[in-house]
């Protein structure tokens, strides 16, 4: 049988690794500059903890994981009726209990409000692990993926949106990427949701708008009338994602727009300190986007979207405010907001930009020949004092012809190869060959390193 891997994952070979790492190191180093602290949560999450927090279409896609030890009759036909019920649209314990975590959030609540009483508040975390969707494969979008999240709880204080948005546009001024920073208010859409029918309507509009970009104005029209709101409720909605303009035109009109609403008055005033106070850079500085809805029900306040421009991939990072995430496990009160970066997809812009340094997928730097014990044990010896300055360096592990042991560093993509033999040995030098140039030069064993790091 041909091997293969499960469709949407993948392998990563030493150059993608070491370009992967470069995202994760500068994202990291970033996030500890703002007194972000580390954190890891398992794998696996169990059901209850991750059903009903991302609506209807994320429910849909989380991975869940079969129970085992189906090892008697009695398990077995339970297991049976579990089954039968699924088939019916109802989950069942019979059959599983436990899932893959389709996000790094809803776990991080999960630890907060199991850990709220020992954690400092406001409590800043990090995390940059693996999570899995059963999405449908396609550019920029796989089943298995990294997220890297910074969160903050304990604070309602717009400071920390402030700061999650340099973050962002310090961690794109890093690794070179002109980014779209795009930012809305969930209290601007509640009250658009009032406007158009009641609370209750916040949901299926959010869903609605959260696919514009993908379906188009008229097909979300067709969706938001499907979900049975009015022509003239849809028309509203029209005339608001319509809105354009600078960012002080739009919160303009959205102040005319929702003068009689204390909740959109008050996502306006957030909307507004964010553009007053940002420090981002000219072209990394946030723009308001009305058309943005990001389609979790647990964002409440400000949410962020980011995509890289030059590039035709989806968003690259995004996030928001959820006040009070830990109250679907009993700990209300606790407030938080947070971003998430999606390393994939920031890997795919840089690969297809060509924004990775050279030095970044640089592993073996000097290859030793192998052309007997004594030259071996010399080479070693060699290799030794090398790592110590930190210079990566190997030694071919054999005594073959020169053309098996070229072929080698070649596919290893080593710059340099050692040549040592008897003659070179009692003469204290190294022939040292850089294999792109072509060019072969005598060094003595004292100035290897600093010739290999010139």
């Amino acid at each position: 049988m041909k091997p293969t891997i499960p469709q949407g994952t993948r392998d990563f070979g030493a150059a993608t690794v070491r370009k992967r790492q470069y995202i994760f190191n500068t994202i990291r180093t970033v996030f500890e500059l703002y007194g972000f602290q580390p954190l890891e949560t398992p794998a696996m999450e169990n059901l209850d903890t991750l059903m009903g927090k991302y609506g209807e279409e994320g429910d849909r896609l989380i991975f869940k994981i079969l129970n085992n030890g189906l090892d008697n009759e009695a398990k077995l036909e339970k297991t049976r009726q579990g089954f039968e019920k699924i088939l019916e649209g109802k989950s069942s314990k019979e059959v599983t209990e436990r899932a893959l975590r389709y996000d790094l959030t809803i776990p991080f609540a999960r630890y907060v409000a199991m850990h709220h009483q020992q954690l400092p508040m406001p409590f800043k975390r990090y995390q940059m692990q693996p999570v899995w969707r059963a999405d449908r494969p396609q550019k920029g979008r796989y089943r298995e993926f990294y997220q890297c999240d910074a969160d903050v709880v304990g604070s309602k204080s717009l400071l920390n949106e402030l700061e999650l948005i340099n973050i962002y546009a310090t961690v794109f001024q890093k690794l070179n990427i002109d980014i779209d920073l795009r930012i809305n208010n969930r209290k601007v859409l509640a009250a658009l949701a009032d406007i158009c029918g009641g609370a209750e309507k916040l949901t299926d509009i959010t869903i609605a708008i959260d696919k514009l970009d993908k379906i188009g104005i008229e097909k979300v029209k067709e969706e938001l009338l499907n979900r049975e709101l009015t022509e003239k409720q849809v028309q509203t909605i029209e005339s608001f994602l319509s809105i354009t303009g600078s960012n002080q035109e739009k919160l303009e009109q959205l102040k005319n727009i929702f003068a009689g609403s204390a909740t959109g008055l008050e996502g306006v005033a957030e909307l507004e300190y964010l553009i007053t106070h940002s420090l981002s850079a000219a072209h990394h500085a946030p723009v308001i986007d009305l058309t943005l809805a990001r389609g979790l029900n647990y964002y409440t306040g400000t949410i962020f979207e980011i995509k890289a421009l030059g590039v035709q991939i989806g968003s690259i990072g995004g996030g928001g405010r959820y006040d009070d995430l830990t109250g679907l496990f009993g700990v209300p009160g606790i407030p938080g907001v947070g971003i998430s970066f999606g390393v994939d997809r920031i890997y795919d812009v840089m690969n297809e930009l060509g924004l990775f340094p050279k030095e970044v997928a640089a592993g073996t730097q000097l290859l030793f020949f192998n052309l007997g014990e004594a030259e071996v044990s010399k080479a070693l010896e060699l290799a030794e004092s090398l790592r110590g300055e930190g210079i990566a360096c190997e030694v071919y592990h054999e005594n073959s012809k020169f053309d098996k042991q070229f072929k080698y560093a070649e596919k290893k993509e080593i710059p340099f190869v050692g040549i040592l033999g008897s003659k070179e040995l009692e003469q204290g030098l190294v022939n040292i060959k850089n294999l792109q140039t072509g060019v072969q030069q005598q060094v003595a064993f004292a100035a290897l390193a600093s010739y290999l790091t010139a």
